[in-house]
This record gives structure tokens, sequence and C-alpha cells, in this order.
């Protein structure tokens, strides 16, 4: 199982040439890092970036995170994936691009 982040490209390039991220404006004004499920990527997409298509989607493997990673109820209860501490690089499992089509974001093959 993979767990999924959708940055900004300016975000993904800040975080590739740093080395590592506390997230976006989001995140740091939440405290945590925040994730989503397959089953919920492209509900997120459609929420926080409807009109948005200059996107990268990246994949993490939660069991990598460690203890930091909580499983926390959010947008109708369900549990989304939370990192309370920076996140790095050697983390990442894959990236793609994002782009925006006519009827919303564009997926990779198996994802959601």
């Amino acid at each position: 199982m993979l767990i999924y982040k959708i940055f900004r490209r300016p975000e993904w390039d800040a975080f590739r040439k740093a080395g590592e991220t506390l997230g976006a404006p989001v995140d740091l004004a939440d405290g945590f890092i925040h994730f989503s499920t397959a089953a919920q990527v492209a509900e997120t997409a459609a929420k926080h970036f409807a009109t948005e298509s200059d996107l990268v989607l990246v994949a993490f493997d939660p069991d990598k995170l460690g203890p930091a990673l909580k499983w926390e109820p959010s947008r109708g209860g369900a549990l989304f994936p939370h990192l309370y501490r920076a996140l790095t690089l050697d983390e990442v499992v894959w990236d793609k691009s994002l782009p925006l089509g006519a009827t919303g974001h564009i997926f990779p093959a198996g994802v959601p």
C-alpha cells in the first residue's frame, strides 16, 4: 500500500532542492503533513486543487515513515495519514505529474 502527497510544482522543486520539507502552507498551519490513500486522493485533488494544473503526485510507503505517521479522522470521519515530522526526499517511492484535464485531474494508471 502507498499513500500520496500532492505538491504544487514550486513546492516539489523546493523539496527536491532542500532534501526535506515540512510541507505546504496548509501543512505548516496544521502542524503535520497531509497525505491521502489511493481511495482518498482523487477527492483531495478535486477539493483542494480543483483548478491547478502544474501538480506533482508523490507516493510514499507508510511503513517507512515510522511512528510519526498517525491515522486520524478527517473529511467525513475517514482516517487520513498525517506525518508529524519533516519528510525526506529519500522516502519518496515515485513522483509523477498530475495534469488537469477537461473533467478533473488525470491520475497515473493504478491510482486511484
